[in-house]
């Protein structure tokens, strides 16, 4: 685990490191703070910032973090969902990544109820990718007026350029501060409109600041330099009158085991199972867990919990298979958890639900579809976490990211694809041996071999936590040490909004 973690580790570095260090010195050049630097000046002192998405656009063409900095950290006391454009990264013009990430962060504001501060200087779209950017970009900008409108305050800080579609950002957003002779406001800079009218006009007149402040009056605030637009957007949110829809907890109770023995609970080979309980130990208050029918469907614990003073219930695997029992329970227990208005966790060490002759006369599909079933239409928050495997529809059992957990993170050691590769590579050979018997043709064994291998060696790879996370499959790659944290501030941010489970309002279970 501590090999993983010291190469996580450097992936995340090349997201900090932006555009490298020619463009980060020609920023500082210019007496401008980098996008963390933002960051860490908006919060409040010695509080934490909770990075989301650190990885995305990993192994693609475009820079890791794609360009921008999303996050949930708090302002004069108020949980804010912060995103900040990095400049360093292409003038942090928007690349396909970076409307996905930005899209991610504002699901997260909406559904936790968080207001949203923009820390934005960003050249607009990436001009050489405008294809797959501006008709699904336009969604930023409807999700910045759906949040006024649910009345979730948005506050855009414009440090820089905020051009072409990029001025919506601060259009759109409820309270606007400008830096002095550094923003730039307009739909269309110098040369298009000079292109487009004719007119010859500065920058300054078509949207800098002091024009803004003093004649569209786009801009509420006219800040003098960026620690100064800084200091505004703490006193706006700090005027905001904005009050969470639950009280925060009483002081929790620490667990009773080591945090560092997490690294050595999830084998080197996912094959070999664990318990789950060991990892439940070690991140909830106390480590105490009231387990829930412990004799039932033993492959799957359930029960309740608190951690950092908030109650959960916890749904983890424990031999990684789902069998007919084990989803029966997990229904039955998704049920409880919304009557009570409990949120859930779920801890991610599953291979799937069981196949065979025995297990489909069982029923394995109709009981397997009724956890799924209420994994879709259950209304408490779901927190989801890959500490292991999470294959085939399992991964959908244990509310994988298609079924909209509020927040999904992934160890180092996970893996997660539609099957192990040594299976899926095993399904195709079988498959193309029975074609070819059944056409009368010898079977090549030594292109059989090496199509094997092949397909195993590119499964592994796309069932990697970082491959995934670039993708956006998740919220971020975490240590386990920080489990606890980590799920706390989610928490936390989640009980900004009122929490209520589903009274019935599921669909129907087939017995």
């Amino acid at each position: 685990m501590l090999a993983r973690l010291t190469e996580l580790d450097a992936e995340h570095a090349r997201a900090v490191a932006g555009g490298g260090e020619k463009y980060v010195a020609r920023h500082r050049d210019r007496g401008k703070l980098l996008a963390r630097e933002r960051v860490e000046l908006l919060i409040d002192p010695d509080t934490p910032f909770l990075e989301l998405s650190p990885l995305a656009a990993w192994g693609s063409d475009y820079a890791v973090g794609a360009s921008l900095v999303t996050g949930i950290g708090t302002v004069s006391g108020v949980e804010c969902l912060i995103t900040a454009n990095d400049p360093t990264v292409r003038g942090g013009a928007s690349n396909p990544w970076t409307l996905k990430k930005a899209l991610r962060a504002n699901e997260i504001a909406r559904a936790n109820r968080l207001p949203c501060v923009s820390l934005v200087e960003s050249g607009g779209a990436d001009l050489p990718s405008q294809k797959e950017i501006f008709i699904p970009g336009g969604a930023l900008f409807r999700d910045l007026t759906r949040l006024s409108e649910a009345g979730i305050p948005t506050v855009a800080v414009v440090f820089g350029n905020s051009t072409a579609g990029g001025a919506y950002v601060p259009g759109m957003s409820d309270h606007v501060i400008m830096v002095r002779e550094r923003a730039k406001v307009f739909l269309g800079g110098p040369p298009l409109v000079r292109m487009a009218t004719g007119e010859e006009s500065g920058d300054e007149e078509l949207g800098g600041a002091d024009m803004h402040a003093r004649t569209s009056g786009l801009a509420d605030h006219f800040a003098l330099d960026e620690p100064d637009a800084l200091r505004r957007a703490r006193r706006v949110v700090a005027r905001l009158n904005w009050r969470k829809a639950h009280a925060d907890p009483p002081p929790a109770v620490p667990p009773r085991h080591d945090e560092d023995e997490l690294l050595g609970i999830v084998p080197g080979d996912l094959k070999t199972p664990f318990d789950p309980r060991e990892v439940i130990a070690r991140i909830v208050d106390g480590s105490e867990f009231d387990e829930f029918k412990p004799l039932y469907g033993p492959s799957l614990a359930t029960g309740w919990a608190r951690l950092h003073g908030y109650p959960v219930g916890v749904l983890a695997n424990a031999q990684g298979v789902l069998f007919s029992e084990e989803s029966q329970k997990a229904t039955q227990f998704i049920q409880l958890a919304n009557q009570r208005d409990i949120p859930l966790l779920f801890l991610h060490n599953t291979t799937g639900y069981m196949v065979g002759r025995e297990y489909e006369q069982g029923g394995i599909i109709k009981h397997g579809a009724m956890m799924i079933n209420a994994v879709s239409n259950s209304k408490v928050p779901h927190l989801s976490v890959l500490m292991g495997a999470s294959y085939g529809a399992g991964h959908y059992g244990m509310c994988g990211r298609a079924y909209d957990p509020r927040f999904l993170f992934a160890w180092p050691s996970a893996k997660s694809a539609v099957m192990g590769p040594q299976q899926l590579a095993g399904v195709m050979s079988i498959v193309m041996r029975e074609s070819a018997a059944a056409k009368g043709r010898p079977y090549d064994e030594e292109q059989d071999a090496a199509l094997r291998a092949m397909v195993e060696q590119q499964i592994e790879a796309e069932s990697l936590p970082v491959f995934l996370s670039g993708r956006l499959y998740d919220d971020g790659v975490i240590d386990p040490r920080d489990t606890r944290t980590v799920l706390g501030l989610c928490l936390s941010a989640i009980h900004t909004a009122p929490v209520a489970g589903a009274r019935g309002g599921f669909g129907v279970f087939r017995m």
